[in-house]
This record gives C-alpha cells, structure tokens and sequence, in this order.
C-alpha cells in the first residue's frame, strides 16, 4: 500500500472525535485508509445489499455489533443510520469510535451535518499526490505519460493500463453514481455533456453553450455541473474579488480532479499524441490545480483557491488566499521559461502593490530557482508552493 499524507491527520482527530468521516471520489482510497487506520476494528461496507438491508431493518441492532466502533463504508447509501449514530456516541462518550465513508457530497454531507454536528471532523481524500507517489517511485518521470495516467490508485498499485481501468471506472461508478444522485433520463446525453466538459477543462464555464451544444436547457447544465462536483469529478474555481480598480470576469473556471480521466474523455491514447494535442497546457494546468487541492485538503484546510483575470486579458491562474497576503501562482506547461512566461505575474504584482507575497511560478521542468523576484517550481513539486 502506498502510505497517504493525510492519515496522521485523521489519527490526530479521531482523539477528539468520536466519529471522522472521509468523503472523496470513488476509488481514491478512502477505505483502504480507514481500514489501515482501523486494522483492529470491524469493517463493515453499506453497499453490500445484505448489509444495507440489516442496517434499514433494525439500526439499533446493526450499530450494537460494533460496541467498539467500526469502519462504515459508503455510509451514503443507508442515510438513516446517522441519527441512530448520533445516540450511540452520545452515550458512550469515547472518541474514535467510528470511520465513516462516503463518496457523494450529495445528502452524505447535509444528513451528517444534521445528525452528528460536533460529533465528527471531515478529511476529503482525493487520488494520490505527487509527493505520495514519489515516495513509492510511482510517478512517471515523463511528464506527459505522468497526464496520460492520472493519480488514481488502482492505476498505481495494480497491474492494469490506465485507459482499461479509467473506461471501466467510467461505466461502473460515473454512471451507477449520477442514477443515484439525480434522474438522469438520457444517459448518452449526459456521457456527451461529461466529454464536453473535458474539452473545456481550464477554461471559463459557459453554461449556456455547454447547454446548446449538448441540446439540453441551461438549468439541466447547471443541474449536472452540480452532479460532477458532488461525485468529486470536477471543481469550479472562482474568480478572486479584487479588482485593483480592474473590471472583473465573474465566471468560475471548470477543472476535472484527474487528467487520466481527461484524456480518456478526451480520445488522447499515447504520451505523444498528449504532446501535440491542443489542449495540453489546459490538461497540465488542471493537472497543477488538482495538486494543489490536494495540498490543502491533505492538511486538513480547504483550498482558498481562485483565479484572477480582468476584461482586457490580464490574467493569474491560481490567487491563494494567505494569512500573509495574497500568493500569485502562474502555470506554463512548456519545459523552458522565457522572458514573457513571467509576464503574467509582473502586471498583478503592479496592480496589487503590497498585497502579494511569494509570487510562484510552477513550468513542465524540473528546476527549481528564483528569478525576478519569483520563486520557480518544477511540477513534480507543485504541492510545496503553498508552503
């Protein structure tokens, strides 16, 4: 098993919790945490159906087969056993009963919030980062193989071709886990809109002819944006409000979590059709936006990520909100810098003064310097410009 960063973390909250519950996409590891976490206690998965039903039938019974606690997968699947949960732990009184998983946002969050306020922590668990996978020697020094694969676990600790396992992924969960979300009536419909979302991964979200293109309204658009972010596939990135006297775009930029999902969407089959495609440097940017979300979510924090771009062009991708300031941070896919690379970031340090702080640049190389008062950062260690 490839360690993860984020378990002394979730150790650290269950001695003031008597339940944690790790939400994330499907198959990003959360169950192999929780049981790694909790090897000495009862497993216990709500997606088997026997299970699911024992606990719908009688929860007080279910729950009392774990006097000591358990790991509860897929806890989204049988809603009612939270408030039940809630007495339980009331009344016992230990912390660190309980791990609990889901992989919908969707109701998981709302019926938790409801039922076990105060009773739980949160820890968001997404596929592996870069760091994790350099520990192992699983990261590809190829950069665009590295695209291509994606960070899924499965990918990385099995014997299996990305493009296999990410088509299988696709049919067995996307699909399975947008029935139980929403009704979806056209499934093709809603498999066009996914890849078109792919084709706009980077890019400013246009509801509207996301909609036309896909002969659907705007609200379903909306309604199935929604749908990608509660399954942990896609998230927005909002513009950041200070406009330095600057009119503003107000749409939020559309980022899928994983580019090995992408570039499946995408059709994108080898290292060297990914290095001429013309989305290469919105995939490599998305690829450094989802490090970096696992950056913050690996500490526990939840990312003050936006992006800065006025209505002559003017434009920063990442804008990380600090205690100390404002942290600039600029994307380039390419492996070589030039004079104009910096460009970007020398007309925000100008319009925002003296609120900026350690102004970064992550590139495709692999060195690390600073230059023009920029710090410089490799991509493989993309997770360490937020210090």
């Amino acid at each position: 098993m490839i360690p993860r960063t984020v378990e002394k973390y979730v150790r650290e909250l269950l001695k003031g919790f008597p339940i944690v519950t790790i939400t994330g996409p499907r198959q990003s590891g959360k169950t192999t945490l929780a049981r790694v976490i909790f090897a000495d206690k009862p497993y216990a998965s709500l997606e088997d159906p026997d299970v699911r039903l024992a606990a719908l039938d009688d929860p007080r019974s279910f729950l009392a087969r774990f006097p000591d606690g358990a790991v509860l997968d897929e806890v989204q699947r049988c809603p009612q056993l939270l408030s039940y949960l809630q007495t339980l732990v009331d009344g016992d009184g230990r912390m660190g009963l309980f791990i609990l998983t889901g992989s919908q946002q969707f109701g998981l969050i709302s019926g938790i919030t409801q039922s076990l306020a105060g009773r739980t922590a949160f820890v968001e668990l997404l596929p592996f980062s870069f760091s994790e996978l350099q520990q192992c020697q699983k990261l590809s020094e190829n950069l665009n193989l590295a695209l291509l694969q994606g960070c899924y676990p499965p990918i990385h600790d099995r014997e299996v071709a990305p493009r296999a396992w990410v088509s299988a992924y696709v049919t067995a969960y996307i699909e399975r886990d947008v029935r139980q979300i929403t009704n979806v009536q056209d499934l093709e419909t809603f498999q066009r809109f996914v890849r078109l979302c792919a084709g706009r991964t980077g890019q400013l979200l246009n509801l509207s002819s996301l909609a036309t293109e896909c002969g659907i309204t705007h609200n379903t658009a909306k309604a199935w944006i929604s749908v990608l972010e509660a399954s942990y596939l896609v998230f927005l990135l909002r513009p950041h409000h200070a406009n330095f006297n600057k009119r503003l775009v107000k749409s939020p930029k559309l980022y899928f979590f994983d580019t090995g999902l992408v570039a499946w969407l995408l059709g994108i089959q080898s290292p060297e059709q990914l290095e001429t495609h013309p989305l290469r440097g919105n995939i490599f940017e998305t690829f450094i936006l989802a490090e970096l979300m696992k950056a913050s979510f690996n500490r526990g924090e939840k990312p003050a990520l936006y992006f800065w771009r006025d209505s002559t062009g003017n434009e920063v991708d990442v804008i990380v909100e600090q205690a100390t300031g404002l942290l600039p941070i600029e994307i380039k896919s390419g492996r070589t810098l030039t004079p104009d690379s910096f460009a970007g970031l020398e007309k925000w340090l100008a319009f925002a003064a003296g609120s900026a702080t350690r102004p970064s640049l992550i590139y495709g190389g692999a060195q690390r310097y600073t230059q023009k008062g920029i710090e410089v950062f490799g991509w493989k260690n993309a997770g360490e410009v937020l210090g």
